[in-house]
């Protein structure tokens, strides 16, 4: 290139001969400053033996990372070509993060205020084959009353009663059973799960859904209720806790169960439910410590054809009911569940039979000769 431009170009630029020696001048140097290097030999060296470490898996400590594993080392470079190209926007959003963390998802910094707890399982639509697995060893607390309990994962209240699709029996319509199925979960609704029925009031919505054709059963129902004995015992078939010991831990009841129907004795529908029910209570007038009492009930109901039976119709024969209750008082008759706490005994004599899941849903209702109270393995 020449350091002069001729007189042709020098005229048809217009520029001075200082100000055009001056641009060439500035346009050497930027070429000289952005031109390759060629590496000394001890940087050659260097590049060479890492290149070497490199390809046998010997990285030094320090290098890239520090001194993780290659794991860690492989996420950490991705990691660095992610931030390059994200470098701005994380930047600002490092920025608001500070300032109110909780914008984060989750809780990633482990300070609990947002733990996650067990995912729910699946409704259950078969017969387990085992009692559920162990759960972790922990004492439950009004904040997280199934603490340490397999209920953990169950459902909700009402939630945990799922109906099944309803199919026609023989001669009894769809209709006809979806009828059946929703009466049925109304009688375990109100006698299990109505926070009046809980509280220990009468159970006035589960009663409702009871056929009154049936007198003799209603008859021994309102005895109990009014009157209960060992021979007329409410908590037979009502989830009763005396407000003047207990109250709620607060308002969630775990729930877990399924509901089966066949064709009925009397032109109807036959559905059988079994069900258990936890409940976490706390003393009325004491520390806020949480016992829970595990509940499991078995009912068989019918829907009958007005048609053919003396029956009143949209009303539920109460055909046979059974139960299981875990953690309340032995030979206490009073017409309520009593929960022992961890730290004083319950009332009543000490147990002398066999001890039980409470939790245990594969096997069936064991019925003994009811003059034995036994333990339960957890609660």
């Amino acid at each position: 290139m020449s350091d002069k431009p001729s007189d042709d170009s020098s005229s048809a630029s217009g520029l001075p001969d200082d100000v055009w020696e001056q641009f060439i001048r500035d346009t050497e140097r930027d070429i000289r400053s952005s031109a390759p290097k060629e590496p000394s030999a001890r940087a050659r060296m260097v590049t060479e033996r890492l290149r070497d470490q490199d390809a046998r898996g010997e990285q030094p400590p320090g290098w890239r990372t520090g001194p993780a594993g290659q794991g860690a080392n492989r996420r950490a470079a991705r990691r660095r070509k992610v931030w390059a190209v994200l470098g701005v926007t994380v930047a600002a959003a490092l920025v608001v993060v500070a300032l109110k963390p909780s914008l984060l998802p989750g809780d990633p910094f482990g300070n609990g205020s947002q733990a996650a707890e067990a995912s729910p399982l699946p409704d259950e639509t078969a017969k387990p084959t085992a009692a559920p697995g162990a759960s972790d060893p922990e004492t439950p607390t009004l904040d997280r009353p199934f603490a340490g309990s397999p209920a953990l994962r169950w459902a909700d209240g009402e939630d945990g009663i799922v109906l099944p699709e309803a199919k026609a029996v023989g001669a009894v319509s769809a209709d006809r059973v979806e009828e059946a199925l929703k009466l049925t979960k109304k009688l375990l609704v109100g006698a299990n799960l109505d926070p009046k029925t809980v509280r220990g009031a009468r159970p006035a919505a589960a009663l409702s859904v009871l056929d009154p054709k049936q007198p003799e059963l209603l008859d021994d129902l309102d005895t109990g209720l009014g009157s209960p004995s060992r021979e007329h015992d409410p908590v037979t078939l009502f989830s009763r806790f005396d407000p003047d010991e207990v109250r709620p831990a607060g308002d969630v009841i775990k729930t877990r169960g399924r509901m089966t129907f066949k064709k009925g004795t009397q032109g109807g529908v036959a559905v059988r439910a079994d069900y258990t029910f936890v409940y976490p209570v706390v003393r009325a007038d004491g520390p806020p410590e949480v016992a829970r009492t595990i509940v499991r009930r078995v009912l068989d109901v019918e829907l009958a054809d007005p048609a053919r039976y003396k029956v009143t119709p949209g009303r539920l024969l109460l055909v046979e009911y059974d139960q299981e209750i875990g953690n309340s008082a032995c030979d206490v008759y009073d017409g309520y569940l009593h929960p022992g706490f961890p730290s004083s005994r319950s009332e009543g004599p000490d147990p002398s039979g066999p001890a039980t899941d409470p939790y245990d849903r594969s096997k069936e209702l064991d019925h003994g000769d009811g003059g034995n109270c036994g333990t339960v393995t957890r609660t």
